[in-house]
């Protein structure tokens, strides 16, 4: 069930703007084995799982400059290729997502997916959900110029939508999801299924943690009552 971390909403929530994955579509395994490719072809034997957690979020291109800044270019360009091959054996919607968006689109919520992915690899995984067209914008890396936590990629999303900040939440598994709504001066939800981990999450201080996607129906009717 949701749990107040902080504070209550209190206006009613019109618009909810999800990461992608991690959240919605469990591209975990996908991401994870496509960092040991990359990593074990490049740096054999210096990385474990555990160190690769970390880089689960942040945009490529900043991952692997740390990583490997000679030939960051060259890395990027093998994670895409090795994942985009092997996408489909490994990601899929996490349980209810479609159900739980179809249930937001019937109370009249705007719904859009804010996501640090490039525009190719984040369209297959969202042309996957049975809910897709339950989206009406979908922002990628592609489509702004800073990344979450900016704040850019959910105003422009907001500004698409021609939503008021206050009656937006944010949900995401990452720190740069909470912090890109804390950011943007909108309310957050944090997820416990988090490959990084809940208590990882909660040191963000979303204002609501939740153990199922379908607790956002909860959150939205007790706002909406």
């Amino acid at each position: 069930m949701n749990e107040k971390e902080t504070h209550p909403l209190t206006k009613p929530i019109k618009t909810i703007l999800f990461d992608f994955d991690g959240t919605l579509f469990d591209t975990n395994e996908l991401i994870v084995r496509t960092f040991q490719h990359v990593l074990d072809k490049y740096h054999p034997g210096e990385y474990t799982e555990e160190d690769i957690l970390p880089f689960l979020g942040p945009p490529l291109i900043d991952t692997f400059k740390k990583i490997n800044p000679e030939n960051y270019e060259e890395l990027v360009a093998e994670y895409r290729r090795w994942n985009i091959e092997h996408h489909d054996d490994y990601a899929k919607e996490f349980d209810g997502v479609s159900d739980t968006l179809f249930a937001l689109k019937e109370r009249g919520l705007d719904l859009a997916v804010v996501s640090t992915k490039r525009r190719d690899v984040l369209d297959k995984g969202v042309n996957q959900l049975r809910g897709r067209y339950t989206f009406s914008e979908v922002i990628s890396l592609d489509d702004v110029e800073h990344a979450k936590p900016h704040p850019e990629p959910l105003q422009k999303a907001m500004t698409a939508l021609g939503a008021d900040p206050e009656t937006t939440i944010m949900v995401g598994d990452n720190s740069h999801d909470i912090e890109g709504g804390q950011n943007a001066g909108v309310r957050t939800v944090g997820v416990k299924w988090s490959l990084k981990g809940e208590e990882f999450l909660r040191q963000f201080n979303p204002d609501y943690m939740i153990d199922d996607i379908r607790d956002i129906l909860t959150i939205v009717d007790e706002a909406n009552a």
